[in-house]
């Protein structure tokens, strides 16, 4: 599949957008605190896009290998689970980390970001991890430039995350996105070996990038429900992801404001 160029009308689009997402993760933040279940902010999500004309990129997404549609507005995994957790009757406890993905499609183009936040008082470990998670993809914004290659930004992300004593995670990555939720190209947050240096950034290009980052090693596993993926080991994994339009100059992150 080839990378799709955004016009400036297509960006203009894409920024409405993310700026949706923007205030949906806003609202969330608010509401996060011990005792209120996954669902409850799930429907938050919900009453949030439709306030600002927006529909979720994820619900009724088709997963893979039989998991059906997606069920939820947002993505809510929990302490160990690293991606697409589904909403539930779980409550936060103290303690707690709780990572969310939130897609809005507006106009007929998707934004995506993820946070992860903490619920109450946690570990200094845990708050390290949610730091370096975010740190590694401003890092990674660094090597966003017209010129540059996809596995200088792929590389800047690994060494960043590594260099903390993190894993990050290789069965997962970021994408291209637009019209589609998911376009291309791949965005690895590792640095692929034997594959050179990727496709060259140039004006134009829309990419979610979002490192996802674990405690202890870096292989997954998903659940029963074939949605949500947690660490093998158990151990603790945040996720920070906001999209990003490459530029003349710098890069312009669309889902921050």
């Amino acid at each position: 599949m080839s990378i799709i160029l955004k016009n400036k009308f297509q960006a203009d689009c894409m920024r409405e957008a993310g700026k949706v997402v923007f205030h949906v993760h806003e609202a969330l933040e608010k509401a996060i605190k011990p005792g209120i279940t996954t669902k409850e902010l799930d429907d938050i999500c919900a009453q949030c896009l439709k306030e600002h004309g927006a529909i979720s990129s994820f619900f009724g997404y088709e997963g893979s290998f039989g998991a059906g549609p997606y069920p939820g507005n947002a993505c809510i995994s929990l302490n160990e689970e690293v991606i697409h957790g589904l909403p539930g009757l779980r409550k936060l406890r103290s303690g707690d980390i709780v990572s969310i993905d939130v897609g809005a499609y507006k106009n007929g183009f998707h934004g995506d970001a993820a946070r992860t936040y903490i619920v109450g008082d946690v570990l200094e470990e845990d708050k390290k991890l949610i730091r370096v998670t975010e740190e590694s993809f401003f890092k990674g914004l660094e090597f966003v430039k017209p010129g540059k290659r996809l596995y200088e930004v792929s590389g800047a992300i690994q060494d960043y995350i590594q260099s903390n004593g993190f894993s990050v995670v290789r069965d997962y990555v970021g994408h291209g996105i637009g019209k589609a939720l998911h376009e291309s190209p791949e965005i690895p947050n590792y640095r692929p070996k034997d594959k050179g240096g990727g496709v060259r950034l140039v004006p134009g290009m829309t990419l979610a990038i979002e490192p996802m980052v674990n405690t202890g090693v870096y292989a997954v596993k998903v659940l029963d429900d074939l949605w949500t993926v947690v660490t093998k080991d158990g151990k603790n994994s945040a996720h920070y992801e906001n999209t990003v339009l490459v530029t003349d100059g710098e890069p312009e992150i669309l889902t921050m404001l």
